[in-house]
């Protein structure tokens, strides 16, 4: 078998000194004139010169700075990922650079493309992937690219970026609400939906109503409205006025929203849970202080921000994780008699 090509072979055939070829090949600040730059560059094509060492490089001279790019800091989801994140990055002697992309799919690939101009050490991405497969290829690209820099990335969601991944259990954990809420005598749901194209949205849409769905009951309601708190008061406002209280459980697919919705029952006079049962999902730290008790489906939300780390900063692939999902019944959800 013919040995791997070194870097001193490329300077040899480039007519260059080593240091030279390093300084190209290797990302060093110092500055190579262009002719002398595009010979090393030929050389190492021709020679078929991996970048494993240049990576190696890089990643030794890489600032002590860990990037993490969440959807939304002032949703308590990602406040409790990003606060783990930063608790464990801390433990390994990393600075945390926080970037928030509002769910903006075109900034989250800015992000990652400026954190690898940063030449940070790694890179957790915390939320969920776009539906839109041409985004996700274009964000994919550029992890490769600063994988290619001898960087690291992880991700908490779902399994599409080709890095390590914590895959929260969403599908299931809806299932298993639904059929929870369903031993409870509840019969006619709705669902609010959260915004089409979010895959964590459209993954708990999907749990709930196959879990519906395996128990011979009518598919649920679906209302769309964005991720957030306000979405979901609009989307029980919209509830309210196309079905009347006809319905008796409401599932909100995040805990935010369905704190929205329960705000909106309140504010038309309906009793919750006497009159209409709402549930959630993440089991939000903030959901202590609610009245009555959110029924939702609780994830390690501090767990799977410590394990994306390990997983960022591991030398070995380890692939993708799941975080289980467990239903947690509370006061807001009650049984029929």
């Amino acid at each position: 078998m013919p040995r791997d090509a070194t870097l001193e072979d490329v300077a040899r055939q480039a007519g260059v000194s080593l240091a030279t070829a390093s300084r190209v090949l290797n990302g060093s600040t110092r500055q190579v004139g262009r002719a002398l730059r595009d010979r090393v560059e030929q050389a190492a094509a021709e020679l078929g010169y991996t970048t494993n060492r240049a990576a190696q490089a890089l990643a030794r001279s890489a600032s002590d700075i860990l990037g993490l790019v969440v959807h939304d800091l002032s949703d308590p989801y990602f406040a409790e990922v990003a606060n783990a994140v930063v608790r464990a990055a801390g433990r390994h002697g990393l600075s945390v650079m926080v970037g928030t992309t509002f769910r903006d799919p075109e900034a989250e690939i800015g992000y990652v493309a400026t954190l690898r101009a940063q030449r940070v050490r790694a890179i957790v991405l915390a939320g969920s992937r776009s539906a839109d497969p041409e985004v996700t290829a274009r964000l994919r690209a550029e992890i490769d690219r600063f994988q290619g820099t001898g960087g690291r990335a992880a991700l908490i969601g779902q399994d599409l970026l080709g890095v390590d991944t914590v895959v929260p259990d969403n599908h299931a954990g809806s299932r298993e609400l639904a059929e929870a809420l369903a031993r409870l005598g509840h019969t006619r749901f709705a669902v609010l939906t959260g915004p089409p194209g979010l895959l964590t949205a459209a993954d708990r849409t999907a749990g709930f109503a196959e879990g519906l769905a395996s128990l011979g009951l009518p598919a649920p309601v679906l209302i769309p409205g964005p991720f957030d708190r306000d979405g979901g008061h609009a989307a029980a406002r919209e509830l309210l006025a196309a079905h009347g209280t006809e319905v008796t459980c409401v599932f909100a697919v995040n805990d935010v929203m369905a704190v929205g919705a329960l705000a909106a029952l309140r504010g038309a006079g309906v009793d919750v849970p006497g009159r209409i049962s709402v549930a959630g999902f993440d089991d939000i730290p903030t959901l202590r202080d609610l009245t009555p008790a959110l029924t939702t489906v609780r994830l390690p939300l501090a767990e799977m921000g410590t394990r994306a780390v390990e997983l960022a900063l591991g030398a070995d692939p380890a692939g993708a994780e799941a975080a289980r999902a467990r239903v947690v019944l509370r006061e807001s959800t009650r049984a029929l008699t």
